[in-house]
């Protein structure tokens, strides 16, 4: 379909180039070694994202789920924080940190941050009461509650959030490379709309959309290995 409206229209391939222009330009790109080196940037980035926002979103997410007295006191800031669009703090960011990878990494983490850190607190509040103090009965520690209760039960809903974390990360990178970078598929858009290079710049987005069809889908196979064990109640 994509390739007959082109046909028809007669669009000129810098509006909306055929599939078989962007495939060329794709073939192109990776032999140049561009695609490659701009990708391997934007994954670094992501990873990096990755491992900062869900360390703190999981690790402050469990510590206002377990007190509610310093949820309380946090929320209210939490949630204003979330009034400010990524977008908007990302060029801050930069003044700050400057045009490296670190920003990027910090744009990634706070894009995927609260989302994540919502869903630890549900999952973590979710654990059944009652089999807490059964075990609390038994005399299990604290480190075996959170071990073999607190961690298998919160799973499911941990493992949700991480799914809408990975998609979230590749937004939060490219927002971090549009406003300054050299390098990264968010560059290489960029760069690819100012030399009106349209096939490239569908080349970049396809590219970012596979990244994170392929985080999603590592997690998806991550949930069903770690939750081979979990049937939902049917209600």
């Amino acid at each position: 379909m994509w390739d007959l409206v082109v046909r028809l229209a007669g669009y000129p391939a810098f509006l909306l180039p055929a599939p078989a222009a962007v495939a060329a330009r794709f073939v192109t790109a990776w032999r140049q070694g561009i695609l490659l080196q701009h990708t391997l940037i934007t994954l670094r980035e992501i990873f990096g994202g990755l491992a900062l926002g869900l360390t703190a979103a999981v690790v402050l997410g469990y510590l206002l789920a377990k007190s509610p007295r310093l949820e309380r006191l946090l929320a209210p800031y939490l949630v204003a924080s979330q009034a400010i669009p990524v977008v908007a703090l990302a060029p801050l960011l930069v003044i700050w940190f400057g045009t490296g990878n670190l920003s990027k990494v910090l744009v990634c983490a706070l894009t995927l941050f609260f989302p994540v850190l919502m869903n630890t607190i549900i999952g973590i509040r979710s654990v059944d009461r009652g089999l807490v103090e059964l075990m609390r009965s038994l005399g299990s520690t604290r480190w075996q509650i959170f071990a073999y209760l607190e961690v298998p039960a919160a799973l499911p809903v941990l493992l949700g959030g991480l799914k809408i974390g990975v998609t979230l990360s590749v937004i939060g990178a490219v927002v971090g490379e549009f406003v300054a970078a050299d390098r990264g598929l968010g560059f290489l858009v960029n760069l690819a709309r100012g030399l009106f290079d349209t096939p490239l710049m569908f080349v970049a987005l396809l590219t970012l959309m596979v990244i994170a069809l392929a985080l999603y889908g590592i997690v998806d196979r991550l949930e069903r290995w770690l939750l081979a064990w979990y049937q939902p109640e049917n209600h």
